[in-house]
């Protein structure tokens, strides 16, 4: 009949393909928000809870390590604790991205502008 509606039809599937990831990466960056990882310093002196988006919830700080003396030592803990649950949100989107991603049959390692 028509040769180019095989075409159209293909273009179709793309579009919903597309639409449905779109909606899928739109939960996705909302879920985020949800998902809560934990970072540590100081043998676990020191812990920061942050969003897989990246947003500090909490820190959680041994008193132990309060000593006037080690005002340097306590500010640089409290740093390294959130740099680690900062990398480890990071890590969980990427994580996350990725089954979606795989999900669509796309590459799993494919970067996304997100």
């Amino acid at each position: 009949m028509f040769k180019g509606l095989g075409q159209m039809g293909d273009m179709a599937k793309m579009m919903q393909a597309a639409q449905e990831m779109q909606q899928k990466m739109a939960a996705l960056q909302e879920e985020m928000h949800n998902i809560m990882v934990e970072g540590e310093s100081g043998a676990g002196l020191v812990k920061a809870t942050c969003t897989a988006k990246g947003e500090l919830k909490s820190l959680d700080i041994d008193p132990s390590i309060f000593n006037s003396d080690d005002k340097e030592v306590v500010e640089d803990l409290i740093l390294a604790a959130i740099k680690d649950a900062q990398s480890k949100a990071s890590d969980r989107a990427q994580e996350e991205m990725g089954r979606i991603t795989e999900g669509m049959g796309l590459p799993k390692d494919m970067k996304l502008p997100f």
